[in-house]
């Protein structure tokens, strides 16, 4: 049956991007659908729906693009569908009050003046961010900014002035923060505890609180600040003001700070602001010759008197065990190259950092997420990369669990992976996440190990296995 496309606009329709991005996957999951684009009608948008092949009406960045392909047929109850999608996107949350329609604010200094607000998230295509950001710190609010591509310029602007306010601006390209318990962006579920963590790395804080959250040990905040704040430009500005907040809470007993190597001159900065807390610091620097996450995890347990248990992990069908989590303890005696599929930034560094070779991408990187959904979300170019892995070489993925990624990865990636294994590919998956996500830590590892992958819930474990399988160092030799 030949294709017929629906191309439709809506104005005065606005919702963020990763919101989007979830209605967009569900609708082209829908039957009879080949392809939809949901987004917000920006040039980038309108551009990649025209590469796919939409005839597209004229359209202003604020009207709503929906854009779908498929079986007429089937269309007409994809369209309604989406509808549905849309509206629950649009509908008041519940415990508003008042009873009545309410007309929300059109500015986020508006919002916090109706709403006794203290913090704003922003979440909106790079190029807009700076101006909702600004309006938040102006109006006396600390801003987590889940956009990247922001230019460092506007950064270092938005971060003195909240300074200057004493607020905290997280970001840009924050991934994940917990303020008081409450999760923003890709937040797993933790429990309330007495480790604070200040990370310029979304998927390094959370790879650190899940393995203090399998100890028992749960966090008092999370504050993201931002992959580029270490850096000499910006100067550590969110950094310092973080390490101060959690410094003063009465139920932060242990910082960490995570962070890829900082600029000289910030590490400076940042030492001798350390020096002056008076809340113990835990660092973790991914470098050369530095502590891996894990191994900072285990040295915040001991600084708080608490055991370090044995990492969660599920050996490969027909191995002899995924103990092999520690340097000396062999791989899976695979040999060929080591390829690194990766949507967590920091995890990847580290990975790459402990097998010393290989082949890694990090797909979560702003140069593949443009008019894209991150690959926590959305698994399509890490699953085209896994299927040209050619035989007799070793896979590494990470799979990143929590509100805001992806409700099953393990749906789409385990038939991946089990096709790949079949034609000789050895398979190692980092699984981040604690046991109260929504996906489930046991079932996930479960579906990916019955795949054939061996899963680790430490990175470095996953990478130093990795390593040593490429090498074709048998799975049990010391």
């Amino acid at each position: 049956m030949a294709s017929t496309d629906v191309v439709r606009t809506r104005t005065g329709v606005y919702h963020d991007s990763v919101s989007l991005m979830r209605v967009s996957r569900a609708a082209s999951a829908l039957p009879g659908v080949e392809v939809a684009v949901v987004a917000m009608a920006t040039g980038l948008n309108l551009g990649i729906a025209a590469e796919l092949g939409f005839d597209l009406p004229r359209a202003d960045p604020a009207d709503l693009l929906i854009a779908l392909r498929g079986e007429a047929d089937a269309l007409e109850a994809a369209s309604a569908e989406l509808d549905g999608l849309l509206a629950a996107l649009s509908a008041p949350s519940a415990g508003g009050g008042g009873g009545g329609a309410e007309r929300p604010p059109r500015t986020v200094r508006a919002a916090a003046r109706e709403r006794a607000a203290t913090l704003a998230l922003v979440s909106v295509p790079g190029p807009y961010a700076f101006a909702e950001a600004l309006d938040a710190v102006e109006a006396g609010l600390s801003v987590m900014i889940f956009s990247d591509n922001v230019p460092v310029e506007q950064e270092v602007l938005l971060k003195r002035r909240a300074a200057e306010r004493g607020v905290l601006v997280m970001g840009p390209d924050c991934g994940t923060a917990v303020v008081g318990g409450a999760g923003l962006g890709f937040a797993n579920v933790l429990r309330p505890g007495p480790v604070g963590l200040v990370a310029a790395s979304g998927t390094g804080a959370q790879q650190v609180t899940c393995l203090l959250d399998l100890a028992g040990v749960g966090v008092s905040h999370v504050l993201g600040v931002g992959g580029r704040d270490l850096s000499a430009d910006v100067g550590g500005l969110s950094t310092l003001r973080a390490l101060e907040a959690l410094d003063a809470d009465p139920a932060t007993e242990l910082i960490v700070l995570i962070s890829k190597p900082p600029a000289p001159e910030v590490a400076r900065a940042v030492e001798e602001a350390v020096a002056k807390l008076g809340t113990p610091v835990v660092t973790a620097l991914l470098c050369p010759g530095q502590d891996d996450l894990t191994s900072v995890t285990e040295a915040a347990l001991r600084a708080l008197g608490v055991p370090v248990p044995t990492w969660p992990s599920w050996p490969a069908p027909g191995t002899a065990g995924a103990t092999p989590a520690t340097p000396g303890t062999g791989g899976a005696g695979a040999g060929g190259n080591l390829r690194g599929i990766y949507s967590g930034g920091t995890l990847c560094v580290e990975a790459r950092l402990i097998a010393g070779h290989g082949e890694f991408t990090d797909f979560g990187d702003d140069a593949y997420t443009v008019g894209r959904a991150h690959p926590m979300i959305d698994p399509t170019l890490r699953l085209e990369a896994l299927a040209e892995v050619p035989p007799g070489d070793v896979v590494l993925l990470d799979v990143v669990l929590g509100h805001g990624a992806d409700p099953d990865p393990s749906a789409g990636l385990a038939p991946a992976i089990a096709e790949a294994v079949a034609r000789g590919v050895t398979a190692v998956v980092a699984l981040v996440g604690s046991e109260g996500d929504p996906q489930g830590l046991a079932a996930q590892a479960g579906a990916l190990n019955a795949a054939g992958a061996a899963v680790f819930t430490s990175n470095a474990g996953a990478a130093g296995y990795a390593a040593r399988a490429a090498a074709g160092i048998a799975a049990n030799s010391r």
